[in-house]
């Protein structure tokens, strides 16, 4: 059930996305399109790593079946999956936010991975 709705609200995301990118520009759309754009984009990088954690979650983990035999790796429930790509999501997004006011540079790359770390280190601690 979660996979659908991650797959459905990420092409949905995507469609609403093409469909104001094209018919607008930033000037007509004023800032709730502003906003909203940002958040729709969010939503489709939320889809895309989610299944691409996912799916490698399980390649790796079959890989690691056939090559050890003690202790394999276990493949991301899809859950688990979305916790961690809810956070790997927003660095896209803040970048290109950062970008659009002018102010990206090396200071905020660090301040963004930084946030990224202790994002991830909190799911990973906490979802065990």
């Amino acid at each position: 059930m979660l996979g659908r709705v991650i797959v459905l609200s990420s092409v949905a995301a995507v469609i609403l996305l093409v469909i104001i990118l094209q018919t607008t520009t930033p000037s007509m759309i004023g800032p709730v399109g502003l906003l909203a754009v940002f958040f729709l984009l969010y939503i489709a990088v939320l889809g895309i790593v989610t299944w691409l954690l996912w799916i490698t979650s399980r390649a790796t983990a079959y890989i690691g079946r056939r090559i050890m035999t003690r202790s394999p790796p276990q493949s991301l429930s899809l859950s688990k999956a979305y916790y961690f790509s809810s956070v790997i999501a927003l660095a896209p997004v803040m970048m290109l936010a950062m970008q659009s006011i002018g102010s990206l540079g090396v200071y905020e790359v660090i301040l963004i991975s930084v946030f990224l770390g202790v994002g991830i280190l909190y799911i990973a601690k906490r979802s065990l």
